[in-house]
């Protein structure tokens, strides 16, 4: 079974929500101090988004949400990009927990995978998302069109997958991805197994 959402545009833009489970990690685990060494590594324009705060239902340049991440893995991680997973992972946590609760109630892994490519859409204005199942305890999940494709997207999205089904029900969750755009591919493919 493949699903599939579609939207393109030629400049990727992100709501904000994405920015604000960043925002809100950094908030909680490292705080006020946490937020200004922050602020002082960012670019100008990404600086005043964060002072204003981070609108969730806006939308914001994708570039903002990339200098944001690789900002907050280089002044809380160790700057290899080793956090990205686990900021994803977080968003997860951040929004799906909330706003999506009752779904991971009662809908299935596979249901669960389903409704993200719908979601697809109201998170980023570029590309699509398609969910192939290949078995009750397997998914491939491939990010096509999307207009400037980046390696902190993929981890992001990966580790925001491996909790999904985490919540969903799946335990021992084992994720690769074999194909991405950010190595000469024609699409980002992320494979997905589970207890």
């Amino acid at each position: 079974m493949v699903t599939g959402a579609a939207y393109s545009s030629g400049v990727a833009n992100v709501k904000g929500s994405a920015l604000s489970s960043r925002v809100l990690w950094v908030q909680l685990g490292h705080g006020d101090a946490g937020m200004e060494r922050l602020r002082a590594q960012v670019s100008p324009e990404l600086r005043a988004h964060l002072e204003e705060g981070i609108h969730k239902a806006k939308w914001y340049p994708f570039e903002d949400f990339i200098e944001l991440a690789v900002a907050i893995d280089r002044l809380f991680g160790k700057g290899d990009l080793g956090l990205i997973h686990e900021l994803g992972r977080y968003g997860a946590d951040a929004n799906l927990t909330t706003i999506y609760r009752l779904f991971y109630k009662v809908g299935t892994t596979h249901w669960i995978l389903g409704r993200a490519v719908r979601l697809w859409s109201a998170h980023y204005d570029s590309g699509y998302l398609e969910v192939l199942t290949r078995g009750p305890k397997t998914a491939v999940l491939r990010v096509r069109g999307f207009a400037t494709p980046h390696r902190v997207h993929c981890m992001s999205v990966a580790g925001w997958a491996e909790r999904s089904i985490e919540l969903s029900g799946g335990v021992n969750v084992k994720t690769e991805e074999p194909l991405c755009r950010t190595r000469g591919d024609e699409l980002c493919q992320l494979e997905a197994k589970w207890e």
